[in-house]
């Protein structure tokens, strides 16, 4: 049975995911890793309402950057990309399946 301390950290991240946004951030991330353009691409919201939760993602561990030319990529965390599978994520605390629309 998990501990409270492990309750308390699944209802963080799933707090962070709940967010339609971030939450499709993420499902472009299970594609690799991109910029700030390239998922605003596919989003289409207010450049500063992005940056705002892409903070909010990396603050949270769920996805981190690294800088490749003028740009920086976004990329899933490499905890979450080690438990990726099948299309979804093993958090740790549980798992998410993206269904096909």
């Amino acid at each position: 049975m998990p501990s409270k301390a492990q309750d308390v950290c699944c209802a963080d991240i799933l707090k962070v995911l709940a967010n339609d946004i971030r939450l499709r951030v993420v499902q472009q991330l299970l594609d690799g890793p991109k910029n700030v353009s390239q998922i605003n691409g596919e989003l289409n919201v207010e450049k500063t309402l992005l940056s705002h939760h892409l903070k909010t993602l990396r603050s949270n561990g769920i996805v981190e950057t690294k800088r490749a030319g003028k740009n920086i990529e976004y990329r899933l965390a490499a905890h979450i990309e080690l438990a990726r599978r099948g299309g979804g994520l093993d958090l740790g605390c549980c798992q998410l399946v993206f269904l096909e629309p």
